[in-house]
């Protein structure tokens, strides 16, 4: 027997100012310049005391985020190469984010937490999120491979599986959300933070070898696949991402994904990306309609070139 999904909701005064980077903004433009995204700049209007207006400021504590525990304790998803769960390692790393978000201002977050079977388990989340209003759904997950490429060995005098040919970690959208663009910037945004932190993606899903889990990379500078049937991603009427966050069975990368310090970098990578994204405060109906003009500082403007 199942039951309804459980999430908190944490209040926590602000204790972070947000600031936009002329790189990240630089990032959301070059993303909104994709084909089949109408979009156009214009020169910033000087205000009243003379001074240039800048890009609106996020509004962390309206900004509500949900952040998906992948699987359930029922259908813990993957098992690692020592035999751990694949839940226990998202609802960690989950529980990890909620706190670095909050503690960044975003009071309004929330740890959804599903029980039960893996298929309604994944209606549940998107009706949660649906009716919660929330502005972003981010997923976390961690990877495996499929069976055919597994190696036996033994941990702990017992018998488990590895392959430590993939390690890294992946991003994926669908273009059927109803956000598309916006999926696959805050996809663009979060890969960026990744990287710049050291992290490397994994390529694996370009290969043939992957058969029906194969995907196609949208972003080769960050790890970003597009994965159109994904439930969670499809059926959710917000922006929405799903982060592998590394690969679990393989055995030097569980061990990573176990460290504090890692889970640290992830933390942050995703805080940063979430800031930029809500700082950008880029509505849903601007996106692909003529006219509609987003106002570009020419500091960000050079940024922007700059990029090219």
């Amino acid at each position: 027997m199942t039951s309804s999904p459980s999430f908190r909701t944490f209040r926590a005064p602000v204790g972070l100012q947000l600031c936009s980077r002329a790189i990240n903004i630089s990032i959301v433009l070059l993303v909104l310049s994709l084909p089949g995204v109408a979009f156009s700049t214009a020169s910033a209007e000087p205000a009243n005391d003379g001074r240039r207006r800048s890009v609106a400021k996020c509004d962390a504590a309206q900004f509500r985020v949900i952040v998906d525990v992948g699987h359930t304790a029922e259908a813990h998803g993957a098992m690692s190469a020592r035999s751990v769960p694949e839940y226990e390692f998202n609802l960690r790393l989950a529980k990890l984010i909620e706190r670095d978000l909050i503690e960044a201002g975003f009071r309004k977050t929330i740890l959804l937490i599903t029980e039960g079977s893996a298929a309604k388990g994944l209606l549940k989340r998107a009706t949660v999120a649906n009716n919660a209003r929330a502005k972003l759904f981010l997923s976390i997950h961690h990877d495996s491979v499929p069976d055919s490429l597994l190696e036996d060995w033994e941990y702990d005098g017992r018998p488990s599986h590895f392959s430590d040919k993939f390690p890294g970690h992946s991003i994926f959208v669908s273009y059927r959300n109803g956000s598309a663009k916006l999926s696959r910037l805050f996809g663009t945004l979060l890969g960026r933070q990744l990287k710049n932190r050291g992290l490397t993606y994994t390529r694996h899903y370009t290969e043939a070898m992957m058969g029906n889990r194969r995907r196609q990379l949208v972003d080769a500078d960050v790890g970003v696949y597009r994965y159109d049937q994904l439930v969670v991603l499809r059926t959710t009427r917000m922006p929405a991402v799903l982060l592998e966050a590394g690969s679990i069975i393989s055995r030097d990368e569980e061990l990573l994904l176990n460290s504090a310090d890692h889970q640290a970098l992830i933390g942050a990578a995703v805080t940063e990306a979430v800031e930029t994204f809500c700082a950008a405060r880029l509505p849903t109906a601007a996106i692909g309609t003529p006219g509609k003009r987003l106002s570009v500082p020419p500091r960000l403007r050079l940024g922007l070139q700059h990029s090219q």
